[in-house]
């Protein structure tokens, strides 16, 4: 086994990777860019060298960089994660010309799977079963006809220069052929200038299931397979092992085809057999098509460790070190149901656009696996992917694991950024996803349904409530709350979102309070738990940059307003300023008919022991003063009022 080991990586996987050589006694030396100096992988290894700028193109990618970094720190081996240099034939040469082990396959290997149309003339002289479908240069009408009865209807035409649907036409039969290859033809010359098509077998309900394969450049093995058919754009969302429906005769026929594959290549390492599956009529063994091999490790190793117990990482270095494969195939076993569900940093109902932001908190349940590579804290950077974790769920049967995937999700804690976590809730929920029946279509297909955001005022209030309860700072004695004569009322103003809301409370001890939230009054009491509200789910508050309010699916964050910082904003449109609290008018700065600019202070009110500037949102001229100096005032109290924008001429 190695000693040391340089991870040619960053974030979630880097994290991964040292948390199993920590497991086996390997000390371990991160690389970093300018944007990860303070990184979780550069936290938690043994060593950490920096190599170069934010962009990939100046640190992850300098293969220079990195061998050198491996040498100076004594590292014997460089693993390479996923991403970045991991399936780059060329690194893998200057790694081992440098004397150094590369955790992975074999550069012959990668370069023989690195073209996709050689890969598949490979695996189909190998026995592996791809794609039917015709690619040559013959355009004869009649030949193409025979051609896609071969196949088998339906069949698809597409424009060999095609994209964006120009050229394609799906053809459900041998009467329609004729037509629609015309069809297709003239299209595609119009569009793009070249009549050329080919054939290939249309899957009407494509399903994406792969094999793992692990191998030690002598022999193979397989670890069953995983169903990634839950696709956004190409780009898995949810992955499950083992694929929903599987048989046992198909499982079989595609792990033997997977381990044909990898040994055909000599394959070394872990390494992926994707293929697409006609899912429209049950799994059947003549209905999977080779795809491509991803020759590393997958995002979505998780879900084949939870199935099988197996720790791949370890696998990874024992062969890479110069072992044997761990286990023969009849000694690996399958238990259970796993998923894994990829946490993002992106905005959803903007078409799933990455994020950036301050993670302000970041939490995960104890009924779940997160992979992670952040922390609280961490930005998330806009130079690297904007994942923020796997969460991963195990269970006895499918049903049990994707119960307890909905639920780690509704526990889940994110403040600071936008994420697709509601999206993922919904996801568990789909009706067609509970079942198993899934294919690469079903999110597209349903896509308004599963971004819809569902809006529960009541919720929301007494979230706003709670948030106000957390900021008062309230002291815990047996005489807090009263005044005299009778409770102790205290308004408290909140931003949400860039809008501002008023929340009264009214104490009547240290443990109760009604609060007052619009036009909507509740009770709260507080434990030694926080504020909860009977007859609602308990709803947690964290404060951490702002109070954050987490309630199973749904997620608040307030920050109490500071009127240092606050403008005419406080009044009634861009006309009245409203006191955003009670207070004492300091002094008044405006008269009646004074011309204001945007930004001028209008009048300064003390409260909290502090002066607080009131200032004009607008140009306008004064209309109106309401108050006088030493006035004591209300929260919501009209202060200056400025004339109307259209009776307004300067």
């Amino acid at each position: 086994m190695f000693r040391k080991i340089l991870i040619a990586n960053r974030g979630e996987i880097a994290c991964r990777i040292i948390k199993t050589a920590r497991k086996l006694g390997v000390s371990t030396v991160a690389v970093y860019s300018d944007a990860d100096r303070h990184a979780l992988h550069v936290t938690l290894a043994d060593q950490a060298v920096a190599i170069g700028g934010a962009a990939p193109k100046d640190s992850y990618l300098k293969g220079d960089a990195i061998i050198a970094a491996a040498l100076e720190t004594g590292a014997e081996a460089i693993h390479p994660g996923y991403g970045f240099l991991s399936e780059n034939p060329d690194f893998v040469d200057a790694v081992e010309s440098a004397g150094l082990a590369f955790i992975g396959p074999s550069a012959k290997a990668i370069r023989a799977m690195g073209l996709k149309d050689a890969a598949k003339a490979l695996m189909e002289k190998a026995g592996v079963p791809v794609v039917p479908g015709y690619h040559g240069d013959n355009q004869d009408g009649a030949f193409l006809a025979e051609q896609a009865q071969v196949i088998g209807y339906p069949v698809l035409i597409k424009a060999v220069a095609g994209g964006g649907g120009k050229g394609m036409r799906r053809v459900e039969s041998a009467a329609e052929f004729g037509d629609a290859l015309r069809s297709a033809k003239a299209e595609a010359a119009n569009a793009f200038g070249n009549d050329a098509v080919l054939i290939e077998k249309y899957v009407a309900a494509p399903r994406h299931i792969e094999v793992q394969v692990f191998g030690d450049g002598r022999d193979a093995v397989h670890l069953f397979e995983r169903d990634c058919s839950l696709q956004r754009r190409h780009q898995k969302v949810i992955e499950e092992a083992p694929a929903p429906g599987m048989t046992a005769e198909m499982r079989q026929a595609m792990g033997e085809a997977a381990v044909r594959a990898a040994r055909t290549i000599g394959y070394s390492g872990a390494g992926t057999i994707e293929f697409i599956v006609d899912g429209s009529d049950g799994l059947k063994t003549d209905r999977f098509w080779f795809m491509e091999m991803n020759t590393r490790l997958q995002v979505e190793h998780p879900v084949t460790e939870a199935i099988t117990g197996l720790d791949l990482v370890e696998w990874q270095l024992r062969v890479a070190s110069g072992e044997p494969l761990p286990l023969r195939q009849e000694e690996i076993r399958l238990t259970g149901h796993a998923f894994e569900a990829r946490l993002y940093a992106e905005d959803v109902e903007a078409g799933f656009l990455p994020a950036t932001g301050r993670l302000a908190h970041l939490a995960f349940p104890d009924n779940c696996r997160a992979d992670t590579g952040v922390r609280s804290g961490d930005e998330i950077s806009p130079w690297y992917d904007p994942m923020i974790a796997k969460i991963i769920t195990h269970g006895p049967t499918r049903r049990i694991a994707l119960s307890a995937l909905g639920r780690a999700l509704r526990e889940t804690e994110v403040a600071g950024t936008v994420t697709n976590l509601s999206f993922l809730q919904a996801l568990t929920q789909h009706p067609g996803f509970v079942r198993g029946d899934v294919d690469t279509g079903l999110i597209a297909r349903d896509i308004q349904a599963l971004t819809v955001k569902v809006k529960d005022e009541e919720r929301d209030q007494v979230m706003a409530g709670l948030a106000a309860l957390q900021v008062t700072g309230l002291p815990r004695d047996t005489l807090s709350g009263f005044a005299l004569w009778a409770p102790l009322e205290q308004q408290v103003c909140l931003e949400k979102d860039g809008d501002l809301l008023t929340v009264s409370l009214q104490f009547s001890g240290p443990e109760r309070a009604t609060v007052r939230v619009g036009q909507v009054s509740f009770e709260a009491l507080r434990d030694q738990s926080g504020w909860f509200v009977e007859g609602q789910a308990r709803m947690k508050l964290v404060e951490a940059e702002g109070i954050h309010v987490f309630a199973g699916s749904a997620t608040a964050s307030f920050k109490r307003q500071d009127p240092l910082d606050r403008d005419g904003s406080a009044g009634l449109g861009s006309d009245v300023t409203l006191a955003p609290m009670p207070g004492l008018v300091r002094s008044i700065l405006v008269r009646v008919g004074d011309d204001v600019e945007p930004g001028q202070t209008l009048c300064v009110l003390e409260a909290m022991k502090m002066e607080h500037s009131l200032k004009a949102m607008r140009t306008g001229r004064v209309a109106s003063v309401f108050v006088t100096e030493g006035s004591q005032i209300a929260a919501g109290d009209p202060l200056v009022q400025l004339e109307p924008e259209a009776s307004h001429h300067g």
